[in-house]
């Protein structure tokens, strides 16, 4: 089975909504990175990273969410995750994995999009 890695753009209010879908891997994860990158280069520094449809993530894709922590912190903005309890088939993979690394705690987590981007953008803290 060929899992298609995919990440689609958009706008919800002043947030930059990217919405990733597939397996975040050694592979896959450089192509979310770069994504990020641009976003920020571009002036957009309230994100949310829909990870609801990826149905698997590694280190390198934990790393890249790390990173992209950290790159949204430089510029006073605010990053956030969409992990609902139930998606990507069975359950949010991305949810476990962080859980069980111990970094969820790093990132503000939401269920759903509507959750996300309903309040004001407020910068990370430590």
């Amino acid at each position: 089975m060929v899992v298609t890695f995919n990440v689609t753009g958009g706008e919800q209010g002043e947030w930059a909504v990217l919405q990733v879908s597939g397996e975040l891997d050694l592979v896959t994860s450089p192509v979310l990175r770069q994504r990020v990158h641009d976003e920020v280069a571009e002036g957009r520094h309230s994100l949310v990273l829909d990870l609801s449809e990826v149905l698997f993530c590694d280190s390198s894709g934990v790393g890249v969410l790390i990173a992209s922590r950290r790159l949204i912190r430089s510029c006073q903005g605010r990053l956030r995750l969409i992990l609902p309890a139930q998606g990507a088939v069975d359950g949010s993979h991305v949810n476990r994995v962080l859980g069980a690394l111990g970094v969820r705690r790093l990132f503000d987590v939401h269920p759903d999009l509507a959750s996300a981007t309903g309040e004001r953008p407020r910068p990370l803290s430590a």
